[in-house]
This record gives structure tokens, sequence and C-alpha cells, in this order.
């Protein structure tokens, strides 16, 4: 029995990684994942050492965690800045870490991958021996936070993400009904105003796209990170090698004005749900955002019969366009016992404050009383 670590995906065949995943959801295949890593876009110098976890029996894989050592809090989505800093301002030590998760991914899904209670046990052994001040697993399931609820020193987050519900809805009409008079005329206003500037919508699969298109869409996403002055994370190279593994799994909706393409959204799509994952355009239009982003991805679940559409981390403004509140949880281990003990304290009453929100916000959904 041993724990070891791959500093890459590519040390580990497909057939073996894949075959400890529990669902089809995407972002944890072994293309995915290895996408991220041939690409670039996880990279060491980027803050991003892969550095995932394996836990061998009779010369068998057993259980899996995809994991990574982090110089930096940057695309995590389960925000530890002000632990950093805290620490840094104490003269201890915070980076390197370890973290489990999907990069760039703030996507409720599994971690522990197979039989993992003794992989979460040999885990802080592994921290001490090469240096890390601490492990995080973001995102997880039900079935990881149980076992993770039974590990010593293990500290539990939460977090709060906005979903849509597909309830068995015809069209977009039939959802409209459900919903309080002032806000039907709201969304449905949003959506005229659109169309009446003259945009239309196309939905593409991963193989349906060319090249040409996948530079328009990477033009898109790298442009939401330009206006704020920052690097995108993923590289150009992405797009055409994830087109090229996982086509199936890729849905992109592009809005064009006058046969110009204008905007983008990417998103990925199991057996039940619709992911989005990324949005960017050419230029600002009003509405346009709520369109591609939220009610086109609304429209293409029905037509799919998928059962949810997650549109992505944060965004309180997703409320009033029927998307509900959906707790989300992740796991914290921190060496220094110090730091552990402010840490408890601090997430003792962030939790009693998520789950407050959570209460009020579905107060402000707008769904008719009884729907």
């Amino acid at each position: 029995m041993s724990l070891l670590h791959l500093s890459s995906l590519a040390e580990i065949s497909a057939a073996a990684w894949d075959a400890l995943l529990p669902d089809d959801q995407p972002f944890l295949r072994h293309a995915f994942l290895l996408t991220l890593e041939e690409s670039g876009s996880v990279r060491p110098e980027s803050g991003w050492q892969p550095d995932h976890l394996i836990w061998r029996e009779q010369g068998e894989v057993r259980a899996a965690l995809p994991g990574y050592r982090k110089r930096n809090s940057w695309g995590e989505y389960v925000f530890d800045h002000a632990w950093a800093d805290a620490c840094q301002r104490a003269g201890i030590p915070y980076y390197p870490k370890w973290l489990g998760a999907i990069p760039f991914s703030p996507v409720t899904g599994a971690r522990l991958l197979g039989d993992a209670a003794p992989l979460i046990a040999q885990l802080p052994d592994y921290l001490h021996q090469h240096g890390l001040s601490s492990a995080h697993i973001n995102f997880t399931t039900p079935h990881a936070n149980a076992l993770l609820e039974q590990a010593p020193d293990w500290l539990a987050r939460l977090g709060i993400q906005y979903h849509w519900h597909n309830r068995g809805y015809r069209d977009f009409q039939d959802f409209l009904d459900t919903l309080m008079s002032r806000k039907r005329k709201q969304l449905r206003k949003e959506r005229e105003q659109v169309a009446s500037n003259g945009f239309a919508f196309d939905w593409y699969r991963g193989d349906q796209l060319r090249e040409d298109q996948w530079d328009f869409i990477y033009t898109c996403y790298a442009n939401t990170y330009a206006v704020r002055g920052q690097r995108p994370y993923l590289t150009r190279d992405f797009f055409s090698l994830l087109a090229e593994r996982m086509p199936h799994s890729i849905r992109v909706c592009i809005a064009s004005l006058q046969r110009q393409q204008a905007a983008m959204a990417f998103c990925l799509v199991d057996g039940e749900t619709l992911y989005g994952r990324y949005w960017g355009c050419l230029a600002e239009f009003d509405r346009l955002h709520f369109e591609t982003c939220f009610y086109q991805g609304m429209d293409y679940a029905m037509a799919e019969g998928l059962a949810r559409f997650d549109a992505g981390a944060q965004g309180e403004h997703k409320l009033v366009r029927g998307f509900e509140p959906q707790i989300t949880h992740s796991w914290h281990y921190l060496s220094h016992a110090g730091l552990r003990a402010a840490v408890d304290d601090f997430l003792q009453q962030e939790r009693a404050g998520i789950r407050a929100w959570e209460v009020e916000a579905r107060d402000a959904l707008p769904y008719r009383r009884g729907d």
C-alpha cells in the first residue's frame, strides 16, 4: 500500500484514471485535466504545479485525487487570500500549499476518486514531507463531505452559487408562467430588447467549429480578462486540444449581429447538466450578456431535456432570473495549530452567515409563491 504523486496526468493511463470516475461529468476526465497541462494553461510558472495523488494496493490504483501545489490563490474560487495575508504578517509560511480541485472550474463534483479513505489519512504526512503548509479540497460532493467530516482536523467551509433547475418546462414561456407578474415582464423585456437589436444565436458542438471560430471564441474569452487588466488563465491551444479530445462535451453559443460574430458563451455538458464556463464579447451591448449566458442556456437545457443549468460562480443577479441558491462545500487542513484555530473560529461565523443568506436569497426568488 502506498501514496504516490504524479507530476503530470500523463504518468497514468486514461483508462486507469477514468475507471475511478463515478459519473460522466467532464471536468474530472483524464482528457480534460491533461489538456489543461499540455496546453500550458496549468504550469508551475503560473502557480499551478500538477501534483496528483494516487493510492496503490497490490500494484493497482485504488483511489486518486487531482491536485496541485500552489504558490498563489488565483483561479480557485474559494478565497483564502485573507488567510495568506494573515500568515505573512505573522511570519507563518502559507505557500506552497496543496489544492485538490479542478483548475479555474468552480463546479461541484467528485474529488475523492475510488476508496480514498487511506489517501486522506496519509495526506497530513505528505504535506509535512514535502514542505506544504496545508491542504484544501474544493467544491466537494456529499460523499467527500461525509468522509472528510470524520477525518481529524479538517475544517468545513460553505459557499453559495446559483443554479437553474428545469422542472419539465416545455419552453421559455412555460417557465415564465411560474414567475410573479412583475418579474415575468422584466425577463420578457430583456429578451425582446436583444432580439429587437437584431442578434441571432447559434449553438455548436466542439466538432462543428472551425479553427477560425475557435480564434474568435478565444479572443472573446481573453477580452473578459483584458478589460480588467488581467491575463487569461487558459491558452489558445486549450480550446483546440479540448475540441479534438472531448468534442461531444463542448457546447458553444455564438451571438451574431448582421451575420458578424459578436459574442460567445462556452459551455460543457454531461447527461443532466449544462455548465456555463466562459463568456466574452467584442463590444458591449445592453443585456447581451444576460441573453447569451443565461437565457440561451435555459433554452438549450429545456430543448435537450437537461435537468440543471450551472451558469458559473457567484452572481446574485441570477436570483431574479430564477437561478436558485445552492450551497457549496470545501475542506481545509491547516498544519499550523494556531492558524487552524483562528480559521476554525472564522469559518463557524461564516457558515452561519452563508446559511442565513441562503434563506434570504430563496425569499428573493421570482417564482409565484407555491411554485
